[in-house]
Parts: C-alpha cells; sequence; structure tokens
C-alpha cells in the first residue's frame, strides 16, 4: 500500500464523551464549537466532525436545534470546510448486570431513524454511521446498532444523498459495510473511518489496522484514527499505509504530557508530522472531489 499523497485531516470537535471538566479547551456551547470549527479549518483541516452538547451541562445531545446553530454560525463565517455530522447518538445502552433487563442512567436508545432528524433537516455533506453494535468501554456500557438499524438507515442516508461516513470499530463491522455495499444501501465512493483502541473494540495495533485496510473494498477512501497518546503516532501510522487522518480533542485531550491541546493545535501537528512524510494537505475542496461529495454552494 503506496504513502498517501494527499491526505484529508478530519477534525473530531468535541465527540460526547466525559470530557468537558477534564480541560478547558472542549468545546460545549454552539458559539464555542463553531469557533473551534473554523480554528481547525484555518489550522488545515478539511473536514471537521460534528457532535452537539447541552450548553448548560456539557452532556451529550442529539437536539437538532443545536446542531443548527452550530452549522449556521460556521456558514456565517464563509469558512470553507466540509460539515461531517454524527449520526451515532442514540445507541447508548447501559444495563442493570444483576437484571439486564433494566435500563440504566446514561441510556439513549432509539432506532435507527430516530438518529436522524438533524440530518434530514441539515443535510449535511458527510454523516457517520456506526456499522455494529459494541462493549463500550468497562462496565456495563453498550453501543447497540443492529443490522435491521443499520440497513434501515443507510437507506434513509442514501435518499437523503447525504455521504455516510462508515464508522468501524472492529473487522466484523468491516465485514457489515461490505454487506451493506453488495445490497447497494451505500454508493461508491465508500468512505470508512477505522476507529482504534475504543475498549473494546480493535486495538490500536498497526497490524489490526493493516488488516482491515486489506478487507476494504476496493475504491474506498479510508481513514483512521486512535486514541490519547497513540492520536499522533496513528496520523502516521495511517498515511503510510494509504490513508487519510482524524485527530482533535473527541480523541485526545494533549499536545504531550501535561500540555492541555486545543483543536487548532491538534490539527497544526498533524499537518506537520503529514508534510513530514513528503505528504502535501489537501483542500476541502480536493476532500469533496476525493470522498464524491456536492461542490461547494
Amino acid at each position: 500500500m503506496p504513502v498517501n499523497q494527499d491526505v484529508i485531516i478530519t477534525c473530531a470537535l468535541t465527540g460526547a464523551g466525559d470530557t468537558v471538566g477534564r480541560s478547558p479547551h472542549v468545546p460545549v456551547t454552539p458559539e464555542q464549537i463553531a469557533a473551534s470549527a473554523v480554528e481547525a479549518a484555518e489550522a488545515g483541516a478539511a473536514v471537521v466532525h460534528i457532535h452537539v452538547r447541552e450548553p448548560e451541562t456539557g452532556a451529550p445531545s442529539r437536539d437538532p436545534r443545536l446542531y443548527r446553530q452550530v452549522v449556521e454560525r460556521i456558514r456565517e463565517t464563509g469558512t470553507d470546510v466540509v460539515i461531517n455530522l454524527t449520526a451515532g447518538m442514540g445507541g447508548d445502552l447501559v444495563i442493570d448486570p444483576e437484571a439486564p433487563l433494566r435500563q440504566l442512567p446514561g441510556t439513549d436508545l432509539v432506532s435507527g431513524l430516530d438518529r436522524l432528524p438533524h440530518v434530514e433537516e441539515l443535510l449535511p455533506d458527510i454523516c457517520t454511521l456506526d456499522c455494529g453494535s459494541l462493549n463500550f468501554g468497562d462496565g456495563s456500557n453498550l453501543y447497540v446498532s443492529t443490522p435491521d438499524m443499520l440497513r434501515t438507515g443507510a437507506k434513509r442516508i442514501q435518499e437523503l444523498g447525504v455521504r455516510p461516513e462508515l464508522e468501524i470499530f472492529d473487522t466484523g463491522q468491516l465485514w457489515f459495510a461490505k454487506q451493506l455495499l453488495a445490497e447497494r444501501l451505500l454508493d461508491d465512493p465508500t468512505v470508512f473511518q477505522l476507529c482504534m483502541g475504543i475498549p473494546w473494540g480493535a486495538p490500536a495495533d498497526p497490524g489490526v489496522l493493516q488488516s482491515m485496510v486489506n478487507m476494504l473494498p476496493r475504491g474506498a477512501q479510508w481513514a483512521s484514527f486512535a486514541l490519547g497518546r497513540m492520536q499522533m503516532p496513528w496520523v502516521a501510522q495511517s498515511i503510510l499505509l494509504g490513508g487519510h487522518v482524524r485527530v482533535g480533542l473527541e480523541d485526545n485531550l494533549y499536545l504531550g504530557k501535561g500540555v492541555k491541546a486545543t483543536n487548532g493545535q491538534l490539527v497544526e501537528r498533524a499537518v506537520r508530522i503529514t508534510e513530514s512524510l513528503g505528504s502535501r494537505v489537501a483542500t476541502p475542496d480536493e476532500a469533496r472531489e476525493k470522498l464524491g461529495l456536492r461542490p461547494r454552494s
């Protein structure tokens, strides 16, 4: 697999994790998230991946009004960046291990279609599709995305003309994503995000990444990321295997030991790594062409 010469950098701005109290740089309000998107774009990100949070508490949200505020604020600035909205919220199930049919606080579990109202309303360039269920960390937390949910969601995203970014947390999920392609519920070019190091999915192991890359359908565009201190090594790892990259505060809060990062700083470092490998950073228009997106309106 050749080194990727034209690298799309995605910045995942805030995520849904319990990170707000761990860094003052994690954006919470729509104003902060939009400003962080602009900062990331100016630093070299062609794509921004967007979650929203409840402004008062920082808790994760799937409120379409918050997504609209973020997207409108980004667009009002005139910043040229590809908008990627998560559609993964609504899959969280926390069970009582002694009474597994009883749901515990933290559960937010809805149907595949009910994860898409903000996508239907805003028609972003990209939305994510998390391609399977997962034991999500220790304890009794599950992420639920069944084959039936995925088929329903993929069909609706296809009808909307939005490009799904296929979030892959393990090899079985990649196998099922290829099944969606075989069933014509996905259009070419397929776009994959290989998510490494999330307990208990695929480990951040270069051999595992290589195996997943070997499984990708012909002509797929793909990126990969890893969590925490592995974020920046994974920038190089992905480029060397022919892929694109993702950085951002969703996945890592630090520039170095004890040094809290901003999204812009993480993108700047990814740019330096990309260029040090002899590759160049793709512009938003180049990203749109590679990913089969609509031209900027």
